[in-house]
């Protein structure tokens, strides 16, 4: 596909960090709701079957946790947050790739 050789890997890698994010969040979202599994991306396991044209559903893994709530809930505050903001951090330097890939193609397209 021509967008993989422009884009290469990036654009797989931020739709599913934009998929990650999501699954986070519902994570922090349900800290409170009793009996909730925790679920999280395997993030290498999903850009492999990206590549290979399959569905991340096969990478998406529920969260054992550090220590069992009463409630059976398997949120855990500190890993949620910090999942989510290292898949922020990734999640822009992905989409900064990107936005450089699409401005030096404009100016190429432009003749500068």
């Amino acid at each position: 596909m021509a967008a993989d050789k422009i884009f290469g890997i990036h654009a797989s890698a931020l739709q599913l960090r934009s998929q990650r994010m999501m699954l986070l969040a519902s994570n922090i979202a349900n800290a409170a709701t009793p009996n909730y599994k925790a679920r999280d991306l395997d993030f290498s396991k999903a850009l492999d079957l990206a590549q290979q044209g399959g569905s991340m559903e096969g990478a998406i893994e529920y969260r054992i946790p550090v220590q069992a709530s009463l409630d059976g809930n398997t949120v855990e505050m500190a890993t949620e947050q910090t999942a989510f903001a290292e898949n922020a951090l990734a999640y822009r330097s992905s989409l900064s790739f990107l936005s450089g890939r699409v401005n030096t193609l404009t100016r190429a397209l432009k003749g500068e």
